[in-house]
């Protein structure tokens, strides 16, 4: 295999690598892939890395959260109650101006629920759309994220299932 030669293919495998370590619930490897305040410069004899706000994630139906602490948290607690997920991702857009890089797509994802008390298989896969933007900045060890927001898409089902205007039933005068 050799090496990306360029800054776009370099961003294309870091963004890669950051789902296949959520797909493999490799945390160390997630962890590895999100900025460090030493990075950006944060001297962390004076700050806790935990606590500098140079990192953010909005996962879907989620706050905003920033730090490390707080998104690796939400990454640790995600794989830890996520038996079985697949990403595929599509509508891949990425570009680079100087060190920092935006990838648009969309997350196909298939997710399985626990097993059933009764068997060894996993519960009922769910299917998901989201699309995401991940925000990455060029390190001396590589690309690495910086921002990652994902929002669900409201499909043809969502919107049948909402409660439609009542105001729309009402016949005019």
């Amino acid at each position: 295999m050799s090496a990306p030669h360029t800054d776009v293919e370099q961003v294309e495998a870091a963004n890669t690598a950051f789902y296949e370590a959520l797909e493999q619930g490799d945390f160390d490897g997630v962890s590895a892939l999100w900025l460090t305040p030493a990075d950006l410069g944060v001297d962390e004899t004076y700050h806790d890395p935990a606590d500098v706000g140079v990192i953010s994630c909005v996962h879907p139906g989620w706050p905003v959260l920033t730090g490390r602490g707080d998104v690796l948290r939400s990454y640790a607690l995600i794989m830890a109650n996520t038996d079985y997920i697949q990403f595929f991702l599509t509508d891949v857009h990425v570009s680079v101006t100087g060190d920092t890089a935006l990838v648009n797509c969309t997350e196909n994802i298939l997710s399985g629920g626990p097993a059933p008390e009764d068997g060894e298989e996993l519960g009922p896969l769910v299917g998901q759309l989201v699309v995401a933007t991940n925000v990455f900045r060029r390190t001396s060890d590589g690309w690495k994220l910086w921002s990652h927001h994902a929002s669900p898409v409201l499909t043809e089902n969502d919107e049948a299932d909402a409660p439609e205007d009542p105001e729309s039933d009402e016949n005019p005068s």
